[in-house]
């Protein structure tokens, strides 16, 4: 259960880390910051949207358009931004064509390159630190 929690947190993290790349990044992708709350309610959605999204669309393309099995990620990705910038929440938006495709790509990238690198930064520290008190103890 607190393995499950864990790559929860740390996906979550991922997903916000992306949305804040693609703002810094692109003109059209803009997180509005005065609606801090909205932004945060926009991350747990996009991350719980992008968990659920990916095994369906995977499946629709596996059976429809197998030709887009390479880009089920960023075809997800770009679903759960439709999906949370429609939401009258507040806290993101994005206003051009570039915001929206490379947008996708961004947050895509830097959500599946956090996936991985977060919990190894993580575990690596743990690690130091159970060899840290083994070498203690002899």
């Amino acid at each position: 259960m607190i393995t499950f929690l864990f790559r929860g947190l740390m996906y979550v993290v991922s997903a916000g880390l992306g949305l804040i790349a693609a703002d810094l990044l692109l003109d059209g992708f803009q997180i509005q910051w005065d609606k801090w709350w909205g932004f945060v309610v926009c991350v747990l959605i996009f991350a719980i949207l992008q968990t659920v999204l990916s095994p369906w669309v995977s499946k629709v393309a596996d059976r429809y358009a197998p030709v887009l099995m390479g880009g089920i990620g960023i075809v997800s990705t770009l679903i759960s931004l439709v999906v949370v910038v429609l939401l009258p929440i507040g806290g993101l938006r994005i206003t051009d064509l570039t915001g929206w495709l490379l947008g996708a790509v961004i947050v895509w990238l830097i959500t599946a390159l956090g996936s991985v690198l977060l919990p190894l930064l993580f575990l690596r520290k743990k690690v130091d630190a159970a060899k840290g008190r083994r070498g203690s103890e002899r």
